[in-house]
């Protein structure tokens, strides 16, 4: 099903009526509206986990978990809006005595407009409709139109119904949120005059194709795309001696989570060379199982995928998991740093499923020299020993990752005030992170106003809302008591 460019158009006029009204809404009126949402997608969980089981066949378990997730960070985001540091409130006394004599001027933040967000297929309720980026946008103070995906049309119609219902019963304006089907509907929304922003989580050439689409309006519009991640993991010479075993076992859980269906999957994983850790990994795998993949084209893009890689000469299997009837079974690749460093294009490319590729090095000159073929990833992982050098891997890896792990494994994202879930192209098309409190910065632009009277200034520069918000007044921060 497609939407109408006729009901888009009815979509986006009640958005462009809504956004002045949340634009200007109270802190305690936006944190209202948000935890509307979370307490009835909480009440509805059941349903709606049984629908998202039906369409994507993760598992309740998983699911219920995931329906956690999304309703702590709509609260995450309440909390945000009511603490008030997001809006970056800042002034500068006049001073006559200044040279040049300075005005006053008082500084924050306020949101874009109406956003777009576009829906991810293997999060259907934590990147999905009600998901972070529709959390942060409504925070900044923004309506939402989301693009539900093709992967579980049932279960956005609902949550969408049951989200759209609860801020209708706390006052929140009509066309606060709002969803819309179909690729065609979506390319035209992206384009839509009235939308001021993007948020996208998805494929690499899916999420290109927008971000052009984005980027060429006559009056481009910011894409916060997270479009494709190896997560690359270094394991040194003494971890891999010191904790081997640890080591495969940890990988294996990880890259077989989901069935390798998670955007922060360990797909590339670099090995000392003999130090039996290839071992360790295959006998490790070999008793797991893998799972169904979540549509229909990531079924039949993964054995593609597998027959790329394993095309390049360097390329062999070194073990698969169990096979199961319905479900990708698990393989672990391996080939040599050399290869790497020549032909990254081909061997570091992402492959959406339960796969993971041992590169094996000789020295640190080896290593060092793939790792600066690595593309921007939203992790990398470095397993080492106390006292070992490792500044200049640990360099590479910070240049090429938005979220650095020194222990585990970079599966688990977790939502809070400090997570960065972003790094340089082609993970993301952004500074910026689309999980924890700073997301709302993506849906925010900076205004100042210059000697304004007080009684037309937005209400958090005003002096009374200033006497109880963090700030910073000539230089210097304020950070009111409670």
């Amino acid at each position: 099903m497609t939407t109408s460019p006729e009901e888009l158009t009815r979509l986006t006029d009640a958005a462009a009526a809504a956004a002045p009204i949340w634009r200007t809404s109270s802190a305690d009126d936006r944190a209202r509206w948000l935890s509307a949402i979370a307490d009835a997608l909480d009440a509805n969980a059941d349903e709606l986990v049984a629908i998202a089981d039906r369409e994507t066949r993760l598992g309740a378990v998983r699911l219920r978990g995931e329906v956690g997730r999304t309703t702590g960070q709509l609260r995450l985001f309440a909390s945000v809006v009511r603490e008030g540091s997001y809006l970056e409130l800042t002034v500068d006394d006049a001073d006559a005595a200044a040279t040049p004599p300075r005005p006053e001027l008082r500084r924050l933040l306020v949101g874009v407009g109406p956003v777009a967000v576009f829906s991810a297929s293997n999060f259907p309720f934590a990147f999905s409709v009600c998901g972070g980026d529709t959390a942060s946008a409504l925070a900044a103070g923004n309506p939402v139109i989301v693009k539900a995906h093709s992967g579980h049309p049932e279960l956005s119609e609902r949550t969408a119904a049951i989200a759209i219902e609860a801020l209708a019963a706390t006052g929140a304006p009509d066309g606060s949120l709002a969803l819309i089907e179909g690729r065609e509907a979506g390319n035209a929304l992206v384009q839509h005059p009235v939308i001021q922003a993007a948020g996208f989580t998805g494929s690499l050439s899916g999420g290109r194709a927008l971000f052009d689409l984005a980027s060429g309006r006559p009056d481009p519009i910011p894409f916060y795309g997270e479009l494709g991640s190896v997560n690359p993991v270094v394991v040194t010479t003494d971890a891999a001696a010191a904790r081997g075993d640890a080591l495969a076992s940890g990988l294996v859980g990880s890259f077989t989570l989901g069935a390798g269906q998670f955007c922060t999957k360990p797909g590339v994983v670099f090995i000392p060379r003999d130090t039996g850790i290839e071992q360790l990994v295959a006998d490790a795998v070999a008793g797991t199982a893998g799972g169904p993949l979540l549509t229909d084209r990531i079924t039949t893009a993964f054995p593609d995928g597998i027959r790329d890689l394993e095309a390049d000469a360097s390329v062999e299997v070194l073990a698969h998991g169990a096979e199961t009837p319905d479900g990708a079974r698990p393989v672990v690749l391996t080939t040599d740093a050399a290869a790497v460093a020549e032909r990254a294009e081909t061997l570091l490319a992402e492959v959406f499923g339960p796969v993971t590729l041992l590169v094996r090095y000789g020295d640190e000159a080896e290593l060092l020299r793939a790792l600066h073929a690595v593309p921007g990833s939203l992790t990398a992982t470095l397993h080492s020993e106390a006292g070992e050098d490792v500044a200049e891997v640990l360099e590479l890896l910070q240049l090429r990752a938005g979220r650095v792990l020194f222990a585990g494994w970079p599966t688990g994202v977790a939502v809070t005030w400090s997570q960065q879930h972003g790094g340089p192209w082609p993970a993301t098309t952004s500074l910026h992170t689309s999980v924890g409190a700073t997301a709302i910065r993506r849906f925010l632009r900076p205004v100042v106003f210059q000697d304004a009277p007080e009684a037309l200034l937005p209400e958090p520069l005003r002096d009374a809302s200033l006497a109880r918000l963090p700030h910073r007044r000539n230089g210097v921060l304020q950070v009111p008591t409670a």
